[in-house]
């Protein structure tokens, strides 16, 4: 099933947005693992703290106003019917660790991957209580 036929109001709008972007999220942590033995491979990342941000402020706002405002950053910008585009940024953390120790930095990057992976999970099991019946996120 597409997840934006899934949207049927403001808060399930936000749990597809939330599934859309661990899906992201997932192909640059795997790339970042399935690269960690390339000569001069730069680790990337998304800024999870800054998406967080804006779904608080949207969160906010559809409680004060009943209406969605999702607010671009940088690397993270809105369009029109619940798409939007995350540019990966250089994560200088995981860059140090890879530069230090290989085993860390996989490590690192598999922690992100679980934490990834239970964001959303959470969010595609609260969009099928919401919407009354399975969800698929791959």
């Amino acid at each position: 099933m597409n997840l934006p036929s899934l949207v049927t109001d403001n808060i399930s709008e936000l749990l597809v947005t939330i599934i859309k972007f661990t899906r992201i999220r997932k192909k640059i942590i795997t790339e970042n693992l399935n690269n960690s033995r390339t000569a001069g491979y730069v680790p990337k990342d998304v800024e999870v703290d800054k998406f967080s941000e804006l779904l608080s402020r949207a969160i906010d706002e559809h409680t004060r106003n009943k209406r969605l405002l999702l607010s671009d950053t940088k690397n993270i910008k809105f369009g029109a019917n619940g798409d939007f585009e995350v540019s990966a940024v250089v994560d200088e953390d995981a860059r140090e660790l890879l530069s230090n120790s290989h085993d860390e930095y996989v490590e690192m990057q598999i922690n992100k991957l679980l934490e990834n992976s239970l964001n959303q999970r959470i969010a595609k099991e609260l969009l099928e209580q919401k919407q009354g019946f399975a969800v698929a996120t791959e």
